[in-house]
Order: C-alpha cells, then sequence, then structure tokens
C-alpha cells in the first residue's frame, strides 16, 4: 500500500539561488531594494516574506510593474540542479512512499510559474496574487500573500484537500519567513527541511541539508521517513544514475561572547 505524503517547498533561495525581488529590481533599473526590505523589517509593517508584495503595491518605484515584468523575472531566475528530476522522483514514488510537490512562496506567481514553467503546474503553485486594473494593467490589490503565518493557511489548505495526515507533511524552508510554518509542521509531528544555515531557522528545522542541487532534500526524506541508512540513502541515488560525492554531517553551534 502507498503511502501519500505532501511536500511543500519555499521559492526563493530554496529551489532558486536568486531573489524574485532582487531580480525585477534590476529589471526596474530601481536601486535598494535590500534596504528597503530591511527598514519593513524594522518597524514589523508586513509578514516576513511579503516586503516585496508591499513594495509593489506602495512603493512609487515598483509601481510600474505589470505581469509581464514578473514572468520576465521567472525567466532570468537561476534554478537549483535537478529540479527536473526531483519533482519526478517524488511524484512517482519511492518504496511504496509518494510525495505530492508544490510550492508554497512568497514570491509572485507570475515569477514562480514562469521559471518552473513545464516542471510544476500552475495549480501546484501557491505563491503572491495580484489583482490586476483592467485597463492600465497596474497593480490594483493583493488576494494572497503566503508569507509568515500565510504560509500555514495554504499548508493546511492543502492538506484538508488531499486527505492526508499531519505526520505525512514535508515542508522544506530556507529562511526566517518560513519558520511559523516549520513550527507549526514539527508540532504536529511532520518534517521540516532547512536547506540554509541561517541562525533563525536550522535550530527549528528538525533536519539542514546545505547544497546547490536540489536532490539534495531526498537525503533527509531517505533517512528520516524510510528509514534508510546512509548505505541505503547511496544506493537510492545510485539506482537513479547518480552519486552522492560528498556528504559531511556536522553540527554548528552560534555563539557570540562579548
Amino acid at each position: 500500500m502507498t503511502k501519500n505524503y505532501v511536500l511543500a517547498s519555499d521559492f526563493d533561495q530554496t529551489l532558486s539561488f536568486n531573489d524574485s525581488g532582487h531580480v525585477l529590481s534590476e529589471i526596474l533599473g530601481t536601486a535598494g531594494f535590500a534596504e528597503k526590505v530591511a527598514g519593513l523589517s524594522r518597524v514589523n509593517l508586513v509578514q516576513q516574506g511579503g516586503e516585496l508584495a508591499y513594495l509593489v503595491l506602495h512603493d512609487p518605484e515598483y509601481r510600474r510593474v505589470r505581469r509581464e515584468h514578473l514572468f520576465e523575472v521567472g525567466r532570468r531566475i537561476r534554478l537549483k540542479r535537478n529540479i527536473d528530476r526531483l519533482i519526478p522522483i517524488l511524484e512517482d514514488g519511492m518504496e511504496g512512499h509518494r510525495f505530492s510537490f508544490y510550492v508554497v512562496s512568497a514570491a509572485p506567481e507570475e515569477v514562480i510559474q514562469s521559471a518552473l514553467e513545464g516542471l510544476v503546474p500552475p495549480d501546484h503553485i501557491f505563491g503572491t496574487r495580484f489583482r490586476y486594473d483592467a485597463g492600465s494593467g497596474e497593480v490594483e490589490s493583493i488576494v494572497r500573500v503566503p508569507a509568515g503565518y500565510g504560509k500555514v493557511a495554504v499548508l493546511d489548505e492543502l492538506q484538508a484537500n488531499l486527505q492526508v495526515g499531519s505526520d505525512r507533511v514535508v515542508y522544506v524552508g530556507d529562511g526566517s519567513s518560513d519558520v511559523h510554518v516549520m513550527l507549526h509542521v514539527n508540532r504536529r509531528d511532520g518534517l521540516t527541511i532547512a536547506v540554509s544555515a541561517a541562525k533563525y531557522i536550522t535550530p527549528i528545522a528538525r533536519r539542514t541539508i546545505l547544497s546547490d542541487d536540489a536532490l539534495s532534500v531526498l537525503v533527509p526524506i531517505l533517512e528520516e521517513i524510510l528509514g534508510l541508512p546512509p548505505a541505503g540513502v547511496r544506493s537510492f541515488f545510485e539506482s537513479q544514475g547518480l552519486a552522492i560525492q560528498e556528504w559531511d554531517k556536522v553540527r554548528t553551534d552560534w555563539v557570540t561572547i562579548q
């Protein structure tokens, strides 16, 4: 009997190397994106991860954004290696375990759809959704921003629609905007995987995996869910025509002394 799981992944710097906001700023010829995001974070005006959506709606320099700009951002995003191989492996199943793959991110939906065209169907992508003015094409309002607790709401909706138990949910993320959803998944006995060494996320995630290859998330899945030992993990990759060249397990302590 096949065990069905939901695997939800963030997009920016989880499946990609780029941040959508930086690429959009380059297209618009606008400087100071990082400073604006930092300023919004300091005053806690928006959920972490939702800064780009706020700027598009309220900042004069980003009010020029149209849907075609966002599709162009997606075409310029540099994705991690082997996403095209990861998704079929998850969907086809591994030793009686099948994973339905979804993207849940605060990045604009048009960006994600453009970047993952042909890899992930649009109805498996939950990003920031804008409402556009029919005449000017200008962003009129925000329909949804899956940032912070917004990701929890999307994940709960997916779980209910797919009728998957809370212990069969996997979430993959990279930063502070993933804290709420990771705490939620952990509390309900799911698996959380961090793909960065950010100090706010690694103490929360059950596993951390650092790699420029999207297939790396299979390692904690094979170990934690399928219960394979390291030799079994290596054998699985070999069965896919791949080889793990380097695999170092380390423990990281974050210490500040004054």
